[in-house]
């Protein structure tokens, strides 16, 4: 074998491909993970965005799938020698509305009934019975979404759900996993303000309110984080990153930034070795995993030779995009709901599902959204150390954005360009914040907004600022993702394959695609 031959080249240094080279050298294969960016991670990394001392996590902040998932329980032990460390948040999450009031969920199970009662006594006592069943629920439910997408794994939780729910039970779950947000949560609570602070955990990963099969994420957000707290990062979510490289490294595996792959060579329907901008060839003696976007992968091999699968790569649908406002604060801000707020790890200001579902349609149609739904992450109420003692920073995420914009919702901002649009639509997005927390510009130490275009030329995975890699609707999610018959990471190209958000189970810092992936080819 020469130096610039592996078992195994994997394209992309984001969570799942980094997963997956572990899962790799704990079976003995050599690995090389080439990424094109400076430094390793992909949407998952922390930076100094603003003034010095100030952390910010560039995307993702919330890291509980991670540390909940089953790679972590095989690897776990090993990242934290590494310095992998986490902190709980107790408070988790809140949303504010408009009249001044607000609700949210940290881990006492009896103040969250209390809270709920507030609104509706039979909402309280639908929370405390969802609470009693959600650990046999939330198995089945993980468990699909942690399976491979095969008949075997399927009928397995199909007689577990059975033994465990009854045939009624088992149908009124399948009813709830098909059900979108608005239709279970209209179901289930009677007070707007209850189904309000739950529906945005569906537009994390492109569920709207009326979107099918999108119930789930509300659910599992909302009694997971009751059960066990909401994990971050300690000094930021890229902590998870850092000693997934240096266990891979101290594994003897490589992984090389500034290496921009530029095509995979395949020959007889089997690939070969992979070609990077700098003109080297690096051959693959049994695997090239490549972490990108469908339409990447397609330009990537030119063609698989499978008609099907190359049109469905070249179909594939992106979610809207995202805009991120980042901010260095002199102090947390002083929401005008009550002080409590101050010590939640996020703060959502969707108001109603009504709101939510505008907020949406209008990016889908090209349009700035009116009324943006904004979640504003308090990471410093939490964890201090990501900013200087006394200090705090704030990350704004706005789901969801045009990628490329048609016009405004609101008929203000002229600009159909984001490097024209971004600063007046940042300006809307901190008028609504402040609305619910006034004062909060007067504590701006330093900010940094980033647009569709900035995430996606940061990370190309991220088209048109899709943090989710891809909509997960039902028609591209579970055995249609990304394409139908190759939802387990393989492709039509023999020892070639596809792992990252845009393959099942989806997008998550869980890394499901990652760990099924590495998994199977070991």
């Amino acid at each position: 074998m020469s130096n610039d031959d592996q078992d195994a080249i994997i394209i992309g240094s984001g969570h799942n491909s980094l997963v997956c080279a572990l899962y790799l050298l704990r079976a003995g294969w050599s690995v090389r993970v080439l990424e094109c960016a400076s430094t390793p991670g992909g949407a998952v990394k922390t930076q100094e965005l603003t003034e010095p001392g100030f952390k910010h996590d560039w995307a993702a902040m919330n890291v509980s799938n991670f540390k909940n998932s089953a790679f972590y329980a095989d690897f776990g032990s090993a990242l934290e020698r590494q310095g992998a460390e986490f902190v709980t948040a107790e408070n988790c999450f809140a949303s504010v509305y408009d009249d001044g009031t607000w609700f949210g969920v940290g881990t006492d199970t009896a103040a969250n009934v209390s809270r709920i009662a507030a609104f509706s006594e039979r909402d309280a006592k639908t929370w405390q019975s969802l609470t009693d069943s959600f650990a046999s629920r939330a198995a089945i439910i993980g468990g699909l979404m942690s399976s491979p997408m095969k008949w075997t794994a399927l009928s397995g939780l199909g007689f577990k759900a059975l033994r465990q729910q009854g045939l009624d039970g088992t149908f009124d779950l399948i009813r709830f996993m098909l059900s979108s947000p608005r239709d279970w949560l209209g179901r289930t609570f009677e007070s707007e303000k209850i189904r309000a602070a739950l529906a945005p955990w569906g537009m994390h990963v492109d569920y709207a309110p009326d979107v099918a099969s999108g119930a789930i994420f509300p659910y599992l957000e909302a009694f997971g984080d009751q059960a066990g707290g909401l994990s971050l990062g300690k000094g930021g979510a890229d902590t998870i990153i850092r000693a997934m490289v240096a266990e891979i490294e101290a594994q003897g595996g490589s992984v090389e930034c500034d290496t921009e792959v530029t095509r995979i060579f395949h020959e007889n329907g089997k690939a070969q070795a992979v070609e990077t901008a700098d003109g080297r060839r690096i051959s693959a003696n049994k695997a090239i995993i490549a972490n990108v976007a469908p339409k990447a992968l397609a330009r990537l091999t030119d063609t698989t030779g499978n008609a099907d699968y190359d049109s469905g790569l070249d179909t594939f649908r992106h979610a809207p995009g995202t805009v991120m406002i980042h901010l260095a604060l002199s102090d947390l801000p002083d929401w005008r709901a009550g002080s409590e707020l101050r010590n939640y790890a996020y703060v959502t200001i969707a108001p109603t599902l009504d709101a939510m579902a505008l907020a949406y349609q209008q990016p889908l149609a090209g349009l700035l959204p009116t009324e943006p739904m904004i979640v504003v992450g308090q990471p410093t109420a939490i964890d201090p150390s990501r900013a200087p003692a006394g200090k705090h920073t704030l990350w704004l995420q706005v789901r969801m954005v045009p990628g490329e914009i048609k016009g405004d919702g609101a008929g203000q901002i002229n600009a159909t360009d984001w490097d024209t649009a971004l600063a007046p639509f940042a300006e809307r997005v901190l008028d609504i914040v402040e609305r619910h927390a006034p004062g909060l510009r007067d504590r701006i130490l330093g900010m940094r907004c980033v647009s569709p275009r900035d995430l996606e030329a940061d990370n190309p995975n991220l088209v048109g600022g899709d943090q989710v890699c891809g909509s997960h609707h039902l028609s591209q999610n579970a055995i249609f993702r990304p394409v139908l018959g190759y939802s387990d990471g393989t492709t039509p190209i023999e020892g070639l394959y596809h792992t990252g958000a845009a393959v099942w189970p989806g997008a998550s810092t869980g890394a499901g695609p990652g760990t099924l992936l590495g998994r199977m080819l070991t």
